[in-house]
Order: C-alpha cells, then sequence, then structure tokens
C-alpha cells in the first residue's frame, strides 16, 4: 500500500467512529502491514516531516487499529509497535499546547492543548492485552490516533481558535495561516 491510498478530509469515513476488532486474523495483520507501508511511503515522499503513527481509519479501514513508530526521531527505522483496540484509561499530567500535524490533513498544522501524560490498554497483534504509560510527545501521538478511532480529527480540538492553524513553508518553518480566509469556512476541513 502506498501514501495514495491515505485518505484524507473531506472524506467523511474521517468523522466516523471505528470498530473493535474481535479476532485477530490474516485480514487484520495485512491492515497493519498495509498502515506501515503507507505510512513509510508518505514519508518519503516529504522533505520536513516524520511519519509517526496512523490509524487504521487512515486507510479506509474503520477498525480500531493504531501503528506507532517505535523510533520517530531515525527515519531509516522502519519498525513499528502495533496497538488494537487502544483505549486511553488514563488522561493526567498538564495540558500542553504544542503543534500537531496528520496525514489525512493535508497543508495544515495546528496547536493542540494535549494532556502530556497518558495510559492506554491494547491488544498486540497476537491478541495478547499490554497496558503502555506515555509522557510528552508519545502521549500526544496516542491522544491523535485514539481520536482518529473515534471519528475526531485533531483540527476538530482548536475550530474556534483562530490563531492555531499553521501551514508548512518549503524550508520546513510553520506560518500562521490566515483564520478567516484559509481555515473558517473551508469545506475541505469541516
Amino acid at each position: 500500500m502506498t501514501k495514495d491510498h491515505i485518505i484524507t478530509l473531506p472524506n467523511p469515513h474521517l468523522r466516523e467512529k471505528s470498530k473493535k476488532v474481535g479476532i485477530i486474523t490474516d485480514a487484520i495483520k495485512k491492515v497493519v502491514q498495509n498502515m506501515q507501508a503507507a505510512t513509510i511511503d508518505w514519508e518519503e515522499s516529504r522533505n520536513h516531516e516524520v511519519g509517526v503513527a496512523l490509524a487504521a481509519v487512515q486507510i479506509d479501514s474503520l477498525l480500531k487499529i493504531v501503528v506507532v513508530r517505535n523510533n520517530y526521531d531515525n527515519k531509516d527505522d522502519h519498525t513499528f509497535a502495533i496497538f488494537i483496540n487502544p483505549e486511553i484509561t488514563k488522561l493526567y499530567g498538564e495540558i500542553v499546547e504544542d503543534y500537531e500535524g496528520c496525514l489525512s490533513v493535508k497543508d495544515v498544522y495546528g496547536k493542540v492543548p494535549r494532556y502530556t501524560k497518558v495510559k492506554v490498554k491494547a491488544l498486540d497483534i497476537h491478541g495478547k492485552e499490554f497496558r503502555v504509560t506515555a509522557e510528552g510527545f508519545l502521549a500526544r501521538i496516542f491522544q491523535h490516533e485514539i481520536d482518529h478511532c473515534n471519528g475526531v480529527v485533531f483540527i476538530d480540538h482548536i475550530h474556534d481558535k483562530p490563531n492555531a492553524f499553521f501551514q508548512l513553508k518549503e524550508n520546513g518553518d510553520l506560518e500562521p495561516l490566515d483564520y478567516d480566509k484559509h481555515v473558517k469556512n473551508n469545506r475541505i476541513l469541516w
């Protein structure tokens, strides 16, 4: 699977809740492989961005599956941790605003408030339950991706904050977007 299989807004599936995975079949394992391949292919087409995670809905599969890069600081590491039926069991720490982008929201970044710590439970690829405690950027990733499983896109958290929207420039810098001109009534985003 390639980056071209990643759906983007305004695709209505991104606003739908994903379904729990019952049995981890070969078909489910194939979805996971496709998610990883699409993420890496997307990343290889970008100069200043890294594909750190993906939810199954983003390849148009409404299943509660998330893949997270094991080492998102190393673009050569193409391994992922797999979270099936991920669920946040605890949000805690401070709420901090920081930049987020999304493979399914083209050319828009946002300064999104998120908790700095989370506890997550999920199933691994073999169906065994496990738990993870995450802080900082990884906590943000979990909140972002589990939102996808619930039909929520990061821009939904900031829709009424005119100063929270940005775009990536050619040189890798983020530049504020004119909210009234590019965001407020943008049919693609909303």
